[in-house]
């Protein structure tokens, strides 16, 4: 499981080469999903049409289920995007991963947890500016953090800095731990024949298993970011 990333160097900051190639290939492939899916509408979807109609009444129920669809439906766009992006990045390293010289270049990019916290980062602050435009600065800094009783003003920093972590670990967690085990299996399926027979239907089971879970944690972290975005937004929160 040994293995370096691909960095750079760019204004004093380090960055990796693989993130950036597997953030372009995700998006890449959701906006071909996308593409694919309405280039022909019909009245009857069928094939991928129907496909991201469903994508898209799913989120509707997630937002429904926090909201009234007067107030959440402007955050369908983004619960769409959100959802097919994170699923899509979720499974890209479960087939295979590729070394190259000791350098690992495609795995999943939200095994990474740079490629996470900075999701989680950016939900959070997005949760914020909507507060911010639908109310007011001064009526939602009241409404946020010093409703129901002002001296609770220090547990609500806490809060917000503990939805940012859960948010972006549990993904990076959950994404990381599968692609550990994928790796140590085929390590043993490559150590000979007896540890092949040992670890081909064991993979095989964990990588249909960890599809499981990464359509699980793209819809976890939909719901959540439902869920911050309707504290911030609704007046009855």
């Amino acid at each position: 499981m040994e293995h370096a990333n691909p960095t750079f160097e760019f204004l004093g900051m380090s960055g990796n080469w693989s993130n950036i190639l597997m953030l372009a290939v995700t998006t890449l492939i959701v906006f071909l999903i996308a593409f694919i899916a309405t280039r022909n509408l019909k009245l009857k979807p069928t094939g991928m049409q129907n496909f991201m109609e469903w994508i898209m009444d799913f989120v509707k129920g997630i937002i429904k289920s926090n909201f009234d669809w007067k107030t959440g439906g402007q955050f369908h766009v983004l619960g769409i995007t959100l959802i097919m992006f994170i699923a899509v990045a979720n499974v890209l390293g479960l087939p295979f991963s590729i070394k190259y010289d000791g350098v690992l270049w495609w795995k999943s990019p939200t095994a990474d947890p740079t490629v996470a916290m900075t999701l989680s980062v950016m939900i959070i602050l997005l949760t914020h500016y909507y507060g911010i435009k639908m109310k007011g600065f001064k009526q939602y800094n009241v409404d946020t953090y010093l409703k129901p009783l002002p001296f609770l003003f220090p547990l609500k920093i806490i809060e917000e800095f503990a939805n940012t972590l859960t948010l972006g670990l549990r993904l990076y967690g959950n994404i990381y731990a599968g692609e550990v085990l994928l790796g140590l299996l085929a390590g043993l399926a490559v150590s000979g024949p007896l540890g092949f027979l040992g670890a081909i239907i064991p993979a095989m089971a964990w990588q249909g298993f960890s599809l499981f879970i990464g359509g699980i944690q793209a819809f976890i972290f939909v719901m959540l970011t439902m869920v911050y975005m309707s504290h911030k937004v609704s007046t009855d929160h």
